[in-house]
């Protein structure tokens, strides 16, 4: 038995949070992972699994072997895929993040789309909104819509993107017309708690001088599509971003404000870790997604 195989066993069963998951997930059985893991310890000399009859856990040794172990498997399986790719070879399970606001707008149709392209691969999608770390977390690529920042990720720009200040022509027709951005202050306002800085609005004077506004109102949601809904009902002002905000601008229920004020410092990106050989199944999804939006935006 080679130690490929052994490793290949424990990261199973780590994966899959115990051994009779793994068994389910990979066909083999829980006896011989066992047996396996069991052999890997004893060609290390060091035990990687605290075992009891009900759960495990890992030890020291094991975090760190799991850690290192996981990114040389991955680089083994890339350049596998990397071979592959040259007879269009695609196959396996894909693991993508992204944040709940993409998978439930209109975007979110590229992810399926995708999948409907390429059945060959089992695409995981997880919403999720928390920053995720792709390594540790097992993923493959990442869509975030965010400011770019210095990482040890790779990242490609799929699509600009924006915040947009909405507000229904019912609300605005109360209110009359705001003369600068610092006037929301004063006026009821719906706070997307997803937003780092959900109650202190960012904006940027024409010169280039950013400033913050202090926004309050009746309504605190994490939910950009629940403040869109409550904009449009005429409760407040609200900022959206501009992918949730667009239909509903066009169909009249919601009309922008100081748009010249807003900044234009994000995007949406693919990201993914900085590997030697990078995964045709990760080439081949980032390059589908900036073509789906090249053509649809």
């Amino acid at each position: 038995m080679d130690t490929l195989t052994r490793i290949r066993a424990f990261i199973d069963v780590v994966d899959a949070e115990g051994f009779s998951a793994a068994a389910r997930r990979v066909g083999k059985s829980k006896a011989l992972l066992s047996k396996y893991v069991r052999e890997l310890e004893d060609e290390l000399g060091a035990l990687l699994l605290n075992r009891t009859t009900r759960q495990f856990s890992l030890t020291e040794a094991g975090h760190t072997y799991y850690r290192t172990a996981s990114e040389i498997l991955k680089e083994i399986d890339n350049l596998a895929d990397l071979v592959r790719a040259n007879n269009s070879d695609l196959r396996g399970r894909l693991r993508v993040t992204v944040p709940r606001t993409f998978v439930d707008a209109e975007i979110g149709q590229s992810l399926i789309d995708f999948g409907k392209e390429h059945p060959e691969l089992s695409l995981e999608i997880v919403s999720d909104d928390r920053f995720i770390d792709l390594v540790e977390e097992g993923f493959d690529v990442a869509v975030r819509i965010t400011r770019l920042e210095d990482s040890t990720l790779i990242a490609r720009k799929l699509d600009d993107f924006q915040v947009l200040v909405c507000v229904s022509p019912h609300f605005l027709a109360k209110t009359g017309p705001f003369a600068h951005p610092t006037d929301l202050a004063h006026v009821p306002c719906i706070l997307d708690t997803n937003g780092r800085s959900y109650s202190n609005w960012r904006f940027i004077e024409p010169d280039g001088s950013p400033f913050t506004v202090p926004v309050s109102g009746p309504i605190e949601v994490n939910s950009p599509l629940a403040a869109a809904r409550a904009a449009v009902s005429g409760i407040g002002v609200a900022i959206l971003p501009d992918f949730i905000a667009r239909p509903r601008i066009i169909s009249g229920e919601l009309v922008t404000l100081f748009e010249e004020f807003l900044p234009r410092d994000r995007g949406i990106y693919a990201i993914y870790p900085h590997r030697r050989y990078l995964p045709a199944k990760v080439r081949t999804f980032v390059d589908f997604l900036h073509g789906w939006f090249r053509k649809t935006r």
